[in-house]
This record gives structure tokens, sequence and C-alpha cells, in this order.
């Protein structure tokens, strides 16, 4: 086998990434690294990292060698130039919009995101960057949206929870026929079943929590630049983080104004965690796709369930689209229950489905939307959305598929 770095596959190149270089007494991960601060001899040294010319460490807030090794895998997972990462996903978002966008900044995004991230993008616009929602399934609504002021397009590839997919290929084209950043999150497919940079995404979100971590055990979110966009086009790099090439002053800017100044720093023990769990990605997206495909087909021929919404199934608006981009349509299905089935009840009926918020772990987890994680925006958003008082979202995980089934066939009996 080939030592070229490049020829490896995607487990193989995220198994051995660590050792590419050298590690204390040859251990085959990244050790913890929790030291906040870090010295030089000198102090030229000190400066030259300071100021972007060369790499190392200044600060615990600006990252450490414990999350740049992680850094690095999602770099490869993603096809990119660099990856920052950051506590959460959210902070992640959240970031992207602070380091690139001034007073009056427009932004369209998708009306189908992920409510916490409909939250962060209505408090950006209460503090004076307006946002349009629009029906991202349809590259004509995004370009009805645009203005002379728009800087970034936000979509997902599969929205959370009723599964619709963006028109991801037309969309980059518009943004780079505009030049406007496109910001796409790839947490719902992970970089195993999409890579963002093919539809030309210039930055690529994931929340780091879900699939690529999967065990449910630590927060983290990162960004990841393709390589893809023109910086020197966009109006809104500083000065000060121009002095690398062109290639690099959104990471650069993204670092210094979205995580050093808001302090959203992924911790070393968060990052080991999420390190280790990216290691089984691919074995445990397809045992998890495998899943819902399989529970989404037998919940659409059962009585009591009035719709079921997965990109696997025929009957889905987008079926045909995500069969094109994505190596497989996902681990994340939603249903309605029939009118006369209270949601509480039939949750409460589940015995190896575990009742959380969270998504992308190795069990599977169910939740009632409306009355929860969408429940902050009113049933006059919720409608716009499509979710459903009845509406059941449904994480899936790596059980045995007639456990599952068994599972959601007595529950619904």
């Amino acid at each position: 086998m080939s030592d070229d770095k490049t020829l490896r596959g995607f487990t193989t190149a995220i198994l051995h990434s660590d050792r590419d270089a050298p590690i204390e007494h040859g251990a085959l991960h990244k050790p913890l690294h929790v030291s906040v601060a870090y010295g030089y001899r000198d102090a030229r040294d000190l400066a030259a990292v300071f100021q972007g010319r060369a790499s190392g460490f200044v600060y615990g807030r600006q990252g450490n060698p414990t999350s740049n090794a992680l850094e690095a895998k999602v770099t490869a997972m993603e096809g990119g130039t660099g990856t920052i990462c950051f506590a959460t996903g959210m902070a992640a978002i959240g970031a992207v919009m602070l380091a690139f966008l001034k007073s009056g900044d427009h932004v369209v995004a998708s009306r189908f995101v992920f409510g916490n991230t409909t939250s962060a993008l209505l408090t950006l616009e209460a503090h004076g960057h307006p946002v349009t929602f629009v029906d991202a399934t349809d590259v004509g609504h995004v370009e009805a949206a645009l203005t002379p002021a728009t800087r970034i397009v936000f979509v997902e590839t599969i929205a959370n929870p009723r599964t619709q997919v963006a028109d991801l290929k037309r969309i980059g084209d518009l943004c780079r026929a505009r030049g406007i950043l496109y910001v796409v999150d790839n947490t719902m497919t992970s970089p195993w079943l999409f890579q963002p940079a093919h539809v030309g995404a210039g930055l690529v979100v994931n929340a780091l929590t879900k699939y690529i971590g999967g065990h449910g055990n630590a927060l983290a979110g990162s960004v990841t630049d393709t390589g893809l966009f023109d910086w020197t086009v966009f109006p809104n790099i500083a000065d000060a983080y121009k002095t690398q090439p062109p290639r690099m002053w959104g990471l650069q800017q993204l670092r210094k104004k979205g995580l050093r100044d808001w302090g959203g720093t992924l911790a070393a023990e968060q990052a080991h965690h999420i390190a280790t769990g990216a290691e089984t990605l691919a074995l445990r997206m397809e045992r998890i796709c495998g899943n819902a495909q399989a529970l989404s087909e037998w919940l659409l021929d059962q009585p009591q369930v009035g719709a079921v919404h997965y990109p696997g199934l025929a009957n889905h608006p987008q079926h045909e689209l995500s069969g094109e981009l994505f190596r497989a349509h996902g681990g994340l299905l939603a249903f309605e229950l029939d009118v006369a089935i209270d949601p509480f009840d039939f949750l409460n009926r589940l015995r190896i489905v575990v009742l959380s918020s969270n998504l992308g772990d190795n069990r599977t987890l169910a939740i009632p939307v409306a009355h929860t994680i969408f429940w902050e925006m009113g049933p006059e958003r919720r409608a716009e959305m499509g979710i459903a008082d009845s509406l059941i979202r449904v994480s899936v995980g790596i059980e045995d598929r007639d456990d599952l089934i068994g599972d959601f066939r007595q529950a619904l009996a």
C-alpha cells in the first residue's frame, strides 16, 4: 500500500491521522493537553504566532493541541483546507455570523433550519442583521430573496425534523455567480454521506456532538473552509487578517473574531471524546441509515401512522435529489400519528427507544417535536414549517433491526 496519505480511504485516514506526526511515548491517540498558556524561549516566535505568521498556540481560548488534532481529522473528512472547532455546534454557527457580518448585512436562510438555529438567526436579526427565511428546496426562492446587502446564504443538507432536502447544488452555483458566502450545515448527513464542497459550499458546519462523535458523551462543533470561496472579494475581512495567503483569510478571521473574541472554546477532553468517536463514523452511519430505511418503510404501512417523512421513501418530495447527493438518506426520520392517538401515551409505551432531544447517538431517540424543541416558535411558525402537533422525531441508532421495529410495533398496538 502506498504511503501517500491522500490515497487513504475515509476510515483509514481518520484512524491514523494522529500518528501522521510524532506523538509522545508512541501513543496511538493525541493525548489530552490541558494547559491554558504556552511558553516560548524567543519573544519573536511568540509574536509571530500571535500575528498568524507562524503556527503554534498562544492561549487556551483559541484552541489547544488536542482540539487541533480533531480539526485535522474533520478537515480530512470534509476535504477542506482547514477547520476550527468550537464548544458546540451552535457556537460554531454563531461564530460564523459574528466573524463575517457587519451591521446591515443580510442573510438568507432556509426556513426549515433547526429550531435553535432559527432562534439564533432571529436574535441576530434583532441586532441589526436582517434575515430572510425561504423554502430552500427550490433555488428560485433563494435567488428571489437576495439583495445587494446579502453576504451569507445558510442552509442545512437535510432539515431537522421534517427532512426537506435543500436544492444544494443549484444554490451553490447561484452563490458562486453572485460572490456570496455559501454556508452549509452538514450535521444531518455527516461527511461520510456527503461533502458540501461538492456543491460549492465555502464553509461547512458540523455539530460534532451528533453523528461524528456518535456516543452522546461530548459537545462540540466545527467550521471547515473548503477552499472554494474567494475571500479577496469578501468586503468584511479586516486588514489585520490578510497577512497570510488569501485562502487562509477566512479561517484567520474566524479564529480571532469568532472563537477568541467570544470564547466558545472546545476543551481538550471533549475534543478527545469526539476524535475517538469519529473513528467509527462510517461503520455507524451504514448501520444507522439501514435501520432508518427499514423503520420508515415499516411505519409507512401502519394504519395508526398518518405520514412518514424520510428522504429514502419514494414518496418523499426530494427522494431523487437525496439519492443523487448523498451516499444514503440519513439517520433521522419523522412521522405523524393518527390524531386519535395521544403522542405522549405512545412515546411512554416505548421500551427500547429513549425519549431524548439529542440525535446522532448510537441509541435510537424519539421526541414529540411540537411540544419540545419547536414549542418556543409558536403554532403559526410551526405550521409554516409543516410541524404537526402529532409529529414524532426519531433519531435512529444501531440497535438490532428486529428489536427496533418490534418496539414501535408494541407501542402502536
